[in-house]
């Protein structure tokens, strides 16, 4: 099973973007969520108003500018590109840094003890002879 899952990770395929497309809309909702029913809710706390999709400006011949839908979609964007920046950004730039870097490393070989070499070099001694 092991060996089956790193053949997945080291080649690129049709199944790795499905599954990738599958993780991010899930991560999508949940920062859809987030942003909907916790920072959302902070604003209206601060501002008086939770949705902007209410404001807009009028000009002339009863023209609307809805700026409030853009600024609720602008939130959104910000707080998406924030959450994939620390989750999954970083988290991807660290693990390329270790490996580019060759961790984990193996050990160094130890040097044996100096009496296991002197009954290495007894051994040898008593086989030539």
């Amino acid at each position: 099973m092991l060996r089956e899952f790193k053949q997945f990770i080291a080649q690129g395929n049709l199944v790795e973007i499905a599954t990738g497309l599958v993780m991010a809309l899930a991560f999508g909702a949940v920062v859809t969520s987030l942003v909907s029913d916790v920072i959302t809710p902070m604003i209206g706390a601060i501002f008086g108003e939770p949705d902007f999709s209410g404001l807009s400006l009028t000009i002339w011949n009863d023209a609307e500018i809805a700026y409030g839908s853009f600024l609720n979609a602008l939130i959104a964007f910000i707080s998406v590109a924030i959450a994939v920046f620390f989750f999954v950004v970083k988290p991807y730039n660290a693990f390329k840094v270790r490996m580019a870097r060759g961790e984990p490393k193996e050990a160094a070989p130890v040097e044996p003890p100096e009496e296991i070499v002197l009954l290495r070099e007894i051994r040898d001694e008593l086989r030539r002879t």
